[in-house]
């Protein structure tokens, strides 16, 4: 006998079908295969420079984007493979800018912490610290002057929020009621420096208040949480009652950057957030509310390995650029000096 799901599901289960939940782990499946896979692609020598890797922290990325729109944006950070993936960027693309081919999505020219596809809403990762928070602001004041009622995903980490465009922005988003909702992934350290020394506040929610808008911390680690606290803050957008800021509170397993030793972590801290790992948390939900068989949820993680393991190799055997266009997509003023 098929199995019918309980009655008194949380909101989460009941506004989004089995396929949308679905897809969601299966994403949750491709972000971490994807950035397994540029991990072993860079010790190989495959792809050079640095990258910083978000495994362990899936659960936001697809919780804060599952419910959006196509004309809904986001801006993202230099740790940002997850979010590029969850609006819905193409890993064989993705995978083609890390080795620096012309199929990539900035035909090989931005790497790890600037792809962007404008065409899915993706306005762009960014290397500098906070960067895309003012970005944010400028497309939701786009959206509101063009009554749209799209928003805007501002993704950051919690080192950003001790920058001055962090407070600029939430300060001018909060004047205008602009349609933008501030994502804190809180994973506890802004590259070795932990929030605990950091910040004056136990939590990066509490400096809402300071400009008049909603904050909420959740558990960044539970796909649920994070997506009723997005759908709570879209709503609010859209009905032209302002920003929101949703912090997550979660966890990177691996180190700021590829050149991180994590001296500055124990084994025994990073081993308990492992136990808190969010995909095997969000399959064991599905399986017992019964909107996922084991079969479903084998069938998933085989599909995106086999989708991660093509992308690979499509980058692999990609154009390599011109060097004669190397300033090509490079714009400055003509008639300077």
């Amino acid at each position: 006998m098929k199995r019918q799901p309980p009655q008194n599901l949380r909101p989460f289960f009941k506004a989004f079908d089995k396929q949308a939940l679905h897809q969601a782990l299966r994403r949750m499946h491709l972000i971490r295969k994807f950035e397994e896979g540029a991990e072993e692609s860079y010790t190989r020598g495959l792809i050079h420079g640095t990258m910083h890797l978000s495994i362990g922290q899936e659960a936001s990325a697809i919780g804060a984007t599952m419910g959006l729109r196509a004309t809904d944006m986001i801006t993202s950070t230099h740790r940002g493979h997850g979010h590029c993936i969850g609006k819905g960027a193409e890993p064989k693309l993705m995978f083609a800018e890390f080795f620096g081919k012309e199929e990539g999505y900035c035909r090989g020219r931005g790497g790890s912490m600037h792809i962007a596809d404008v065409a899915t809403g993706n306005l762009g990762a960014n290397g500098i610290v906070g960067g895309g928070i003012p970005i944010a602001v400028g497309a939701a004041l786009a959206a509101k002057k063009q009554k749209r009622d799209d928003v805007t995903i501002c993704f950051f980490g919690d080192g950003a929020t001790n920058e001055g465009a962090f407070h600029e922005a939430l300060n001018m988003a909060a004047i205008w009621k602009l349609p933008v909702i501030f994502v804190c992934e809180n994973n506890k350290y802004g590259m070795s420096v932990s929030t605990e020394r950091s910040m004056a506040v136990a939590n990066v929610s509490e400096r809402a208040s300071a400009y008049g808008m909603p904050g909420v911390t959740v558990d960044g680690n539970s796909v649920a949480d994070v997506a009723e606290a997005i759908m709570a803050a879209t709503g609010r957008a859209r009905k032209d009652e302002g920003p929101s800021l949703v912090e997550c509170m979660t966890y990177r397993i691996r180190g700021h950057s590829k050149s991180d030793r994590n001296r500055y972590r124990t084994k025994e801290e990073i081993e308990e957030w492992k136990e808190k790992d969010p995909i095997p948390r969000f399959e064991s939900e599905l399986i017992a509310h019964g909107l996922l068989t084991q079969a479903e949820a084998d069938a998933l993680r085989a599909d995106a390995e086999a989708e991660i393991a093509a992308g690979i190799e499509f980058a692999r055997n990609g154009t390599d650029p011109n060097p004669a266009e190397v300033t090509r997509d490079v714009y400055t003023d003509g008639a300077a000096a």
